[in-house]
């Protein structure tokens, strides 16, 4: 949706959620997380499952990872949501009237 219709010169040339949240929605982001992007949250996920980790680590591990997927999912529908108002359709407002 984005790539062919909506450029914003902060992007730097990257359609990155990382890229394209902070010029869209600047009130959200991922740095109050301690999983903070994708290579980190595979990683922590790889120990989780795969290396020899004490349960209370590996709960403090999936709790981070449902946060930063969480906040990927409310940046998600935050940037269809603006993305559609700047647009002037009406599902702009959709989430509020739900």
């Amino acid at each position: 949706m984005i790539k062919d219709h909506y450029y914003h010169p902060a992007f730097n040339g990257s359609y990155s959620i990382k890229s394209v949240l902070p010029a869209v929605v600047p009130s959200l982001g991922y740095s109050d997380l301690a999983i903070q992007e994708g290579g980190h949250a595979a990683a922590e996920y790889r120990r989780m499952v795969f290396v020899e980790t004490d349960w209370v680590e590996r709960e403090t591990i999936r709790e981070a990872l449902l946060r930063y997927c969480a906040r990927d999912t409310l940046a998600m529908v935050e940037l269809r949501r603006v993305l559609n108002i700047k647009a002037g359709t009406r599902l702009g407002n959709a989430l509020e009237a739900s």
